[in-house]
């Protein structure tokens, strides 16, 4: 969530860099090796690989000096892309929202949203989204996150607290629930607002002991503003610097999908040896190659943790918030993770 892309990128802070090619065909889709180029190469690539600089979000950091990789678009073909919270099976319950959902049993860890667990949900609190020049303050009050019919919602506010202009909730399963491959579906409405940028995202167990961004990022769901668009992105250590790698909605590989985001969708990721993928109703908009791992992507065959957050403003959304827009709110009606 520190840097976001429309399009593939290549960008380099030397003269040479290791980086996963990108195809602009959304039809060549096998993993490529890293390989070393030249920043003559790199200057010289298409303009799908052209650099956009995007700021930073979430954990502070010096991104002063950073190198963004860029991956391999790998086909659908090679891993299951089936996304609905509907399923075929005989033995399904129904769920709180008349949605079918599978029995507990089938997975490794679910919340329904029954109430916010705190076996599970740690509340985050603080101003300035640790770094990312942010509006809100996070605090832990129902103001700001509660549960109302089955679904949670978190809610940033226009008032004055703690020096602050706008409140807001984060919430985060770390040391209380993290694994390592899976997948995790997702039924989520999201907040359009100049100004607004929610997140459905992920960090990795270590960060304590390595820091951020060798423990590895995972933002399954971002928007800012009022786009209606969804990016995907990771981001991880190489070389000493930065690393990221990101698509959306609006431009995966010549391919978009419209959107009202601000109802419910069904978000899906898939996250195996080989690939980390993103996926709305069955839609791909991320996609990142891990097999073989070096360069810091070591960091994505490792535990990561949950994050769900509203921020306010910030490094990369801007600066410009219509108050109009508060109460505004992000609804989830459940998480679900599952392995085979």
């Amino acid at each position: 969530m520190f840097q976001k892309f429309t399009a593939p990128l290549v960008i380099v802070t030397a003269a040479s860099a290791v980086f996963f090619a990108c195809s602009s065909d959304s039809s060549s889709s096998s993993p490529v090796t890293p390989q070393n180029v030249t920043l003559s190469e790199v200057e010289g690539s298409s303009d799908n690989e052209t650099s956009v600089s995007s700021s930073s979000d979430k954990i502070a950091t010096n991104s002063s000096s950073s190198l963004r990789l860029s991956s391999a678009n790998l086909s659908s073909s090679s891993i299951d892309v089936s996304v609905s919270a509907e399923t075929s099976s005989s033995d399904k319950v129904t769920d709180k929202v008349g949605e079918p959902a599978e029995p507990a049993e089938v997975y490794l860890w679910h919340d329904e949203f029954d109430t916010i667990d705190t076996t599970t949900w740690t509340f985050e609190t603080g101003a300035s989204g640790w770094g990312n020049n942010e509006w809100q303050y996070y605090t832990a009050r129902s103001e700001n996150a509660f549960v109302q019919d089955g679904i949670l919602h978190i809610r940033a506010n226009k008032e004055d607290y703690e020096g602050a202009k706008y409140t807001s909730a984060r919430i985060i399963t770390k040391g209380k629930f993290s694994f390592t491959y899976g997948t995790v579906e997702a039924r989520i409405a999201l907040p359009v607002g100049k100004g607004i940028w929610p997140a459905f995202w992920m960090l990795g167990e270590n960060i304590d002991a390595v820091s951020w961004p060798a423990c590895g990022e995972i933002d399954i769901i971002e928007a800012i503003n009022d786009e209606n668009i969804v990016y995907g992105t990771n981001h991880w250590q190489a070389g000493g610097n930065q690393a990221d790698y990101g698509n959306n909605t609006k431009d995966y590989y010549g391919t978009s999908k419209e959107l009202d985001i601000t109802q419910f969708h069904n978000y899906k990721m898939v996250w195996n040896e080989k690939l980390i993928a993103m996926y709305v109703d069955d839609f791909k908009y991320q996609e990142i190659a891990i097999e073989n791992a070096k360069d810091g992507l070591e960091a994505f065959h490792k535990p990561q943790f949950f994050i769900l957050n509203v921020a306010v403003a910030g490094n990369w959304p801007g600066f410009e918030v219509d108050d109009s827009q508060f109460p505004n709110e992000m609804l989830v009606d459940y998480i679900r993770v599952s392995q085979p």
